[in-house]
């Protein structure tokens, strides 16, 4: 981890304009912590943490991460336009627990929200976890290692591959994320049980070869579809899951569902 405060950096303003040129506009505005510092922070893993509204989890989230047997990790956190005191929360008691903060300027999704952190990650790998601690930073060692050792190109945390998942999530959760799972590795010839997990692992040579455009949860079978297009190889883990309701601030709904079919359908035939 980056224990030394004066190598964190912050850019709290973020506009759509590419992060170059918000890097220019930085450093042309004599910031407090100068971009420049970020570019020395060269860590092993970079762990993305797109943010929206979680002001009740994200201390958690944050704390979970720090605690985990991770290593030279760089901590990415995007918020998304929060509006319920994550920003706040963020620019005060969190901030010198985090290498870097980007603020979006508008809501856009966690699609653009993810292409913002991989923009900015530097690490040599990077994963995605969400703000709610529905999966345990614990287990992001074991992906690492696997990257390391050269057991394939990309690594997915599936928690289909737990068999404790019937007594977690219901059975109409499954088979939507299951149907959805199968009908990518139609197109991809992957044989994936998780297409859309939050723990998913490249190194990011990878994704500096992808292009994203999905500003929602369609990012999921996107960045699938692009990666498997690439002729990489994947690997799956199982890990645990702590489920989340929509009464405890779950985002994710049906249009996204059916957001995922097109998207699946669209790179099944579209580079």
């Amino acid at each position: 981890m980056q224990s030394d405060a004066s190598a964190r950096v912050r850019i709290w303003k973020w506009v759509d304009i590419g992060f170059n040129e918000a890097k220019e506009r930085s450093l042309s505005r004599k910031a407090k912590f100068p971009f420049a510092q970020h570019c020395s922070i060269m860590a092993l893993l970079s762990i993305i943490i797109p943010v929206f509204n979680e002001v009740k989890t994200l201390s958690s989230v944050i704390e979970a991460v720090r605690a985990c047997s991770l290593k030279d990790v760089q901590l990415v956190v995007v918020d998304d336009y929060s509006t319920d005191g994550t920003r706040q929360l963020l620019d005060g008691e969190l901030g010198d627990d985090i290498d870097l903060v980007v603020m979006h300027e508008k809501n856009r999704g966690k699609g653009a929200a993810l292409r913002t952190g991989i923009e900015a990650a530097t690490g040599k790998y990077v994963v995605f976890q969400d703000a709610d601690l529905e999966y345990d930073p614990n287990e992001l060692q074991l992906m690492l290692d696997l990257l390391e050792k050269g057991e394939a190109d990309v690594v997915y945390g599936s928690r289909f591959l737990n068999p404790e998942i019937k007594k977690i999530s219901p059975f109409w959760h499954r088979m939507v994320n299951r149907g959805l799972t199968e009908y990518s590795n139609f197109f991809t010839g992957l044989r994936l049980t998780d297409m859309e997990t939050c723990y998913k692992m490249f190194p990011k040579r990878v994704l500096d070869q992808i292009t994203l455009t999905e500003d929602r949860f369609g990012v999921e079978p996107e960045i699938t579809a692009k990666a498997a297009a690439l002729g990489l190889s994947f690997l799956e883990i199982p890990i645990s899951y702590d489920r989340r309701t929509f009464d405890d601030g779950k985002k994710i709904g049906a249009r996204d569902g059916f957001r995922a079919l097109y998207v699946i359908t669209k790179y099944a035939f579209v580079d």
